[in-house]
């Protein structure tokens, strides 16, 4: 099928969140390309992490992220991200961010799980990523230099033989593509590949399923952060209940009345994530209801109005009752492989915020870091296509004349049936906060039992192939690191303690010119991590997207009783 082809000479961002928005601010010009404001930034409830506090250093915010990443976050990486906290502040006052001072017209700071200071900046007590989101929407809008597609889904990366040279597009239901010097992509995370989640609707891995087909290289797929603390209450996705309300003095407690996160961290309701996010599955695993307790905390509906309206919307007032929490999948440490300016291992293409694995959060992120990340890394990644020549391979700023597509992705239909449903649930019960080998291989088995009805529309394809490389990744790292907790290997592995890094297999791809596949520029499989990285040997690929063979798999693990 023939596409009409449109050529930009401006940068591609795809996508309009925090991490977005940043680099299109940065740029001299910009395309963005947006189903709207349907992303993460806006819900993020906790706050922004910068050490602005008289007592605090970007040091000590450095050594709080690496403590909590589990041993495995780049140090250069965090500290560009803790550096850039005071600017970053900086720069959205000076866009009229309207963040909450205290008594004597300062930041009024609070503090989350993990931090050792009270660093974090908020708006209206719990709204700060919908203050950011209106901050840098009124930016956008007041730029002439900042163009924004609305209501359009890209749908996947167009590539020649030396990289990616712009995107495919649907809008409407009519499909183009759209030739760029360098494309963005700032498109999130997965949360919406689980049954159980606190993220919108549109978060379902599509830029990881995007970078994957041009081969561009992956990493820490297997951490995948499970937020303690959302509240049951029969809606989907859960509503985040934040976790600055433990930072101000709520506990947790099961149907017996007991705090038991004292038995499990000596920081009980303010351990890291991912030690809460457990501690709470345990107790729910074991027939115990969990309740968060914020009934303590003073002018609580002032202070948390959005925890205040979710509660009232379940028939709750959290002034009065306990509130039934759970876990559900938060955040993606994994992503694309990205260097401190957002370059990915593809020419052509640049990554940044969740969709991005720069190191920076290891194995576990610490709280509030995710929105700074967007507002640094972003303006790294400005910085980066602004001053340098954009196509590396090139070498030069121009727009390039030609590329291709994903066979198919010309007609097939984007929305999917009622099976990705089942993808969903299956990832919760077989690929959530507790994981085992037999589990793993099990799930990995099921899905590919599914592969012809997913592959069969663009939705169902990304829940295919993101499912499948996040299985695939699990089953690799045979220990328990930061978010990723083995049953079957309960303990930490020294000779593991590296990122885990995955090179795909280039998908060929159709050009306009020649509507049969091209040869891919290369055919690098799959393989496993560097001697003494992770244990286990490669692990057979779901996905064309990740292999075009299937390797000999480890030795499945005998099934183990489960440890804590």
């Amino acid at each position: 099928m023939s596409l009409p082809v449109e050529r930009l000479d401006t940068p591609v961002v795809v996508g309009s969140g925090v991490a977005g928005l940043s680099v299109a601010l940065g740029l001299p010009a910009a395309t963005v390309f947006t189903l709207g404001q349907t992303g993460s930034t806006g819900w993020a409830q906790g706050g922004i992490a910068a050490a602005v506090g008289d007592d605090d250093t970007a040091q000590l915010h450095a050594r709080d992220t690496m403590t909590v990443s589990g041993g495995i976050a780049v140090q250069r990486a965090v500290d560009i991200l803790t550096e850039g906290g005071r600017r970053a502040i900086d720069q959205l006052v000076t866009l009229g961010a309207d963040f909450d001072v205290d008594s004597g017209g300062d930041l009024a700071l609070g503090r989350e799980a993990g931090h050792g200071r009270r660093r974090i900046v908020h708006a209206d007590g719990d709204s700060t990523g919908a203050e950011v989101q209106r901050t840098l929407w009124t930016a956008v809008a007041g730029s002439d230099a900042v163009t924004v597609r609305n209501d359009t889904r890209v749908i996947d990366l167009v590539r020649d033989r030396d990289g990616v040279t712009g995107v495919l597009v649907d809008h409407d239901g009519q499909r183009r593509v759209v030739l760029a010097p360098a494309v963005v992509l700032a498109t999130g995370g997965i949360g919406q590949v689980y049954r159980h989640t606190t993220n919108p609707s549109g978060v379902t891995g599509d830029g990881i399923a995007m970078a994957a087909r041009v081969a561009a290289r992956l990493a820490d797929l297997e951490f995948v952060q499970f937020h303690p603390t959302a509240l049951v209450a029969g809606r989907d996705p859960m509503p985040l209940l934040t976790e600055a309300l433990r930072g101000e003095g709520a506990t947790l407690v099961n149907d017996a009345g007991e705090r038991f996160m004292v038995d499990h961290h000596p920081d009980a309701e303010l351990a890291p994530r991912d030690v809460v996010a457990r501690g709470i599955w345990w107790q729910r695993a074991d027939g115990h209801d969990v309740w968060l307790d914020a009934r303590s905390i003073p002018d609580l509906p002032e202070h948390f109005p959005t925890v205040f309206g979710h509660a009232r919307a379940a028939g709750l007032d959290p002034r009065t009752d306990l509130l039934p929490v759970s876990p559900a999948a938060h955040y993606f440490m994994g992503g694309i492989d990205a260097n401190g300016s957002g370059r990915t291992s593809t020419p052509g293409l640049w990554a940044v915020g969740e969709v991005a694995s720069t190191g920076v959060h290891g194995a576990n992120r610490l709280a509030s870091n995710s929105l700074l990340e967007g507002l640094v890394y972003g303006a790294a990644v400005a910085n980066d296509i602004a001053t340098t020549s954009t196509h590396h391979h090139r070498g030069d700023h121009d727009t390039p004349t030609t590329g291709g597509w994903t066979p198919g992705f010309d007609t097939l239909p984007i929305a999917a049936d009622a099976r990705l449903q089942d993808v969903r649930t299956l990832m919760w019960n077989s690929v959530g906060l507790v994981r085992s080998g037999d589990g793993l291989w099990d799930a990995r088995t099921t899905l590919l039992g599914w592969q012809d009805e997913l592959l069969a529309s663009i939705e169902g394809r990304v829940a295919f192939e993101v499912a499948g490389l996040i299985i695939t990744a699990a089953l690799r790292r045979s220990e328990s690191r930061g978010s990723h907790q083995r049953a079957d290997y309960p303990e930490l592995d020294p000779f593991q303690a590296n990122r885990n890094l995955v090179e795909p297999v280039p998908v060929a791809f159709t050009t306009p010119e020649s509507p049969e596949s091209s040869t891919p520029a290369s055919t690098t499989q799959t393989t496993p991590a560097p001697d003494g990285e992770l244990g286990g040997g490669p692990i057979p690929a779901l996905s064309p997207a990740v292999s075009s063979s299937t390797p000999t798999p480890p030795r499945r693990p005998p099934s183990m009783p489960s440890s804590r």
